[in-house]
C-alpha cells in the first residue's frame, strides 16, 4: 500500500479496542465500580458509519456491560468482551461477516492489539498509543485515546470514499 488513504479506498468495517482507543484510558473508580468515560463526536461518528453502511466491531480486554451496552446503542453490530486472544476474536468476526482483511481499519493503543493490526488493510491507533503500536500502523492519528480519534479514522474513510456530510448527516 502506497498511501494509507489508498486503503481507505476499500474499507468496509471498523474495530476498535475501548480503553485507550474510545477512551483516554484512566480508569476513575467510584464505590468500588470502574468508570469510563467516551467521548460523544466518537460516539456520533460511529453511528454515522453505521448510518452509511459501515460495520463496526469491537474487541476489548475489559468486561464492562455498560460500555458494551453503550456502544450496542451507537450501532456497533458485536461488542467482544473479555478478549484474551484479538487474533482468536477477529478471526472469529471475519468468519460469521464475511469480511476480507483489506476491508478492515483496526484501531489499537497497545500490545494486546497487535497481532491483529499486523492482518487488517488499515492499522491505525491514537497519537498516545505504545511505541510497538505505532511501529506497525499505517495511520497514527494526532488525537489521544478518548479525545477524537475513533472519530478523525471514521471521518477520513469516509471522507476518502464521497460518504462524509452527505445528506444523510441531516437526516437523524
Amino acid at each position: 500500500m502506497t498511501s494509507y488513504k489508498e486503503g481507505l479506498n476499500h474499507i468496509t468495517t471498523f474495530i476498535f479496542d475501548v480503553d485507550g482507543v474510545l477512551t483516554n484510558g484512566d480508569i476513575a473508580l467510584y464505590k468500588g465500580e470502574i468508570v469510563r468515560t467516551i467521548n460523544s463526536r466518537d460516539g456520533y461518528a460511529i453511528q454515522y458509519a453505521v448510518k452509511m453502511g459501515f460495520d463496526i466491531f469491537i474487541i476489548t480486554g475489559g468486561n464492562s456491560e455498560e460500555v458494551k451496552t453503550r456502544l450496542l446503542d451507537v450501532g456497533a453490530k458485536e461488542v467482544i468482551l473479555n478478549a484474551r486472544n484479538k487474533v482468536n476474536e477477529y478471526q472469529k468476526l471475519k468468519n460469521s461477516y464475511n469480511f476480507t482483511d483489506e476491508q478492515v481499519v483496526y484501531m489499537g493503543d497497545d500490545i494486546p492489539d497487535y497481532q491483529v493490526m499486523k492482518l487488517v488493510g488499515v492499522a491505525s491507533c491514537p497519537q498516545d498509543s505504545a511505541v510497538e503500536i505505532k511501529s506497525i500502523s499505517h495511520y497514527q492519528s494526532p488525537f489521544f485515546g478518548g479525545r477524537h480519534c475513533v472519530r478523525d479514522i471514521i471521518e477520513q474513510t469516509l471522507r476518502v470514499q464521497g460518504k462524509w456530510f452527505t445528506e444523510k448527516a441531516f437526516d437523524w
